[in-house]
């Protein structure tokens, strides 16, 4: 099984996390191997196979994580003693204090976002694309660790896993012109008439203006259209898996 690990999440012993791969699964094409999400028309069973693959690769109760039915929004999900495996709540980031407790996004493009405060011990997960950028989920997410667990911004220590780049993330008219009208026409690189969005630039610039400290911050430089042998892409294919960031206390 092919997993990336934080640099900066490495330093802290009581974290599991890990970013996955497209490999390591048993889904066949076109969502092999390593596909964790069930409603993109993949068999349930293999699915289901594949979460216990990795549960058991990273030591975790497969059925003690918490993923979400993502929508493209800025909603950040509390998570409380009623919230299980089978049951996801329709948001785009979880938080929680919980030990043993793991979190999970999933993605084909958008940004997986890790974050951790090693003082109050509280951890998040949250799916960002062009939407969630838009919106700024990144600060509902900070509020959510300063308004609910009395955290502090600069505690803060985020990894943001590969996503599409701007190098293959062409958008239309409709979408400059919505960048622009909120600021971020500075995102947006015109080339022969064509645009194409830099996602990561905008979440890098959220996290910077919520007071989370540079330093603290890991976003990787890949392309998962570009290395679509590595990374599912919906771009790249249309018809593909989910891989995923997962981050527990223990």
């Amino acid at each position: 099984m092919q997993l990336i690990k934080s640099n900066l999440f490495n330093n802290f012993s009581n974290l599991t996390h890990a970013l996955t791969t497209r490999h390591g699964g048993v889904s066949q094409k076109p969502y092999d191997s390593l596909n964790l999400a069930w409603h993109v028309g993949d068999d349930a069973q293999l699915v289901e196979i594949n979460h216990k693959l990795l549960s058991e690769e990273l030591g975790y109760d497969k059925n003690s994580l918490i993923h979400m039915k993502q929508i493209h929004s800025n909603l950040v999900h509390v998570v409380i003693e009623e919230d299980d495996f089978f049951t996801p709540r329709s948001c785009d980031a979880l938080i929680t204090n919980k030990k043993n407790t793991p979190l999970m996004v999933m993605v084909a493009d958008c940004s997986p976002l890790l974050f951790y405060d090693d003082v109050q011990k509280v951890i998040a997960v949250a799916h960002a694309g062009r939407a969630g950028a838009f919106k700024n989920i990144v600060k509902n997410v900070v509020d959510c660790f300063v308004n609910e667990f009395a955290c502090e911004p600069q505690n803060l220590y985020v990894t943001v896993g590969a996503s599409i780049g701007v190098c293959c993330y062409e958008v239309g008219q409709e979408v400059y012109d919505e960048a622009c009208a909120i600021g971020l026409e500075y995102t947006v690189r015109k080339k022969e008439n064509r645009y194409y969005l830099d996602v990561t630039k905008i979440l890098q610039s959220q996290l910077l203006e919520c007071g989370v400290k540079k330093e603290n911050l890991e976003i990787s430089d890949e392309c998962t259209s570009c290395k679509n042998e590595s990374y599912f892409s919906y771009r790249k294919s249309g018809v593909t898996g989910r891989f995923a960031g997962l981050l527990m206390i223990k």
